[in-house]
């Protein structure tokens, strides 16, 4: 199917999340539309939408002028078969002793290091993202210093790789892993049967720890929670009630500035700092629960 984009930048947050918005009116809808500002220094921000029909480029230039952006450069992509795309584009990622990879790079796994197969296709979390390479990081840093966590939640799990670090690295240990979208949860249960770990570890649907399953194993000595800075804050009183006392917490999903908020937060119900970690954009967060 031919793609169309739509793509303007303009001064500030504020209007170009306006912008945004409005396009979201836009008639034919654009299929998606994205707010990004530019890590050039320049101070501007870019905004774009995806269409599956040419887009109304008379409507589009009323917009631009209406928000004080720049033209819209409309542009028609070719059709691609965007998963094989990125299966040869996407190299395998390395964290401390794992090695993300997709089934066409399972030849390229070091002998000593813990493969996690995740295909392209997959839910958020092959291991590329600032977010789920720092928690993997972390969770490797924790095992080099002798943590054995027995009792393992995957909070909002997606491919439920940190889960199945956790599972290949913990044999002994019980894991759980989450989402609140039945669709991750299906993606994680293929993904553990792709790695030859069906059964490992236990899938459930729920919203934070809103399953019967979650509470009856808490509390955990380790939970990841790679979500977002609004759901973590929220969830922070959960997460509490939940990890055992000593216990750690892994946590991103959460952009630079935004890490004081959920460090004040998860002080506030109980957990200290044990360290931080940035890559690029994204903040990892390692937690622990006072006893």
């Amino acid at each position: 199917m031919t793609t169309f984009t739509a793509l303007t930048t303009l001064d500030g947050k504020d209007p170009a999340q306006a912008l945004g918005d409005a396009m979201e009116g836009l008639d034919p809808a654009p299929t998606g539309v994205g707010v990004f500002e530019l890590e050039d220094g320049s101070g501007l921000w870019e905004v774009g939408g995806y269409f599956e029909d040419a887009p109304d480029e008379v409507a589009l230039a009323l917009l631009a002028a209406a928000h004080g952006a720049k033209p819209f450069a409309v542009s028609e992509l070719p059709e691609v078969d965007w998963v094989a795309h990125v299966k040869r584009e996407l190299a395998p990622v390395e964290a401390g002793r794992f090695f993300v990879h997709g089934s066409h790079d399972a030849d390229k796994l070091p002998e000593g290091r813990v493969g996690l197969l995740i295909e392209a296709a997959m839910a958020f979390g092959t291991g590329h993202h600032g977010t789920t390479l720092g928690c993997l990081r972390a969770f490797d840093t924790l095992l080099n210093t002798g943590h054995a966590p027995s009792r393992v939640a995957d909070i909002g799990c997606g491919t439920a790789v940190l889960a199945m670090a956790a599972a290949k690295c913990l044999p002994d240990a019980q894991v759980i892993a989450s989402d609140i979208d039945p669709v991750a949860v299906e993606v994680a249960e293929a993904n553990l049967a792709a790695n030859g770990m069906a059964g490992a570890v236990t899938c459930v649907e729920a919203a934070g720890f809103g399953a019967d399953r979650l509470s009856e194993l808490a509390p955990y000595d380790l939970v990841f929670a790679n979500i977002l800075k609004g759901p973590l804050i929220e969830l922070a009183p959960e997460m509490s009630a939940h990890t055992a006392p000593g216990g750690h917490v892994i946590l991103s999903g959460i952009l630079n500035p935004q890490a004081a908020a959920v460090i004040d937060a998860y002080s506030r119900t109980g957990f200290n700092l044990v360290s931080r970690d940035e890559i690029v954009d994204w903040t990892t967060l390692v937690l622990q629960k006072m006893s």
